[in-house]
């Protein structure tokens, strides 16, 4: 197993896990108004990300690298993204809720490239595979919400 591959393929996870993050904070007060059932699931994706990025960066210190502890090119356009569509949205909790939808979809497909690479040592494997768990019924829970609105 290679260390420098397992570094940079978590350090892309921690990257994802980073824009979770810093999406979530996009999420208005507002959304729970018309969704309040949805703030408990909502509150604990959040603290699963945060555990995840400790367990990021905990793996990434053992295989000796150094934890890119920032957000991805990609996840600072779309957050940008989100602020114009949410300046010319009229209904911002259907807009922030596919938003979260979207951003969850882009997670699932990180982790699971990571796992499918094969560049993860077992320990690490089983670790990226339990938070692909979380993040798929995570996504579960709002892409339901977002099917019965269409």
């Amino acid at each position: 197993m290679n260390n420098e591959k397992t570094v940079s393929t978590l350090n892309d996870l921690l990257n994802i896990t980073n824009d979770r993050i810093e999406g979530f904070s996009k999420v208005e007060d507002k959304v729970w108004e018309n969704h309040s059932g949805l703030k408990t699931d909502y509150d604990q994706m959040v603290s699963q990300s945060r555990e995840m990025k400790s367990d990021l960066i905990r793996m990434i210190n053992e295989h000796g690298g150094d934890a890119d502890n920032t957000t991805s090119t990609a996840g600072a356009l779309h957050r940008a993204w989100i602020d114009v569509k949410n300046t010319f949205s009229g209904d911002k909790s259907e807009s922030t809720l596919e938003n979260v939808v979207f951003g969850e979809k882009a997670a699932i497909d990180a982790y699971q490239d990571a796992l499918d690479s094969e560049d993860l040592d077992p320990e690490c494997a089983r670790t990226i595979s339990d938070h692909l768990h979380h993040l798929k019924s995570s996504y579960a829970k709002f892409e339901i919400l977002e099917e019965s609105r269409s």
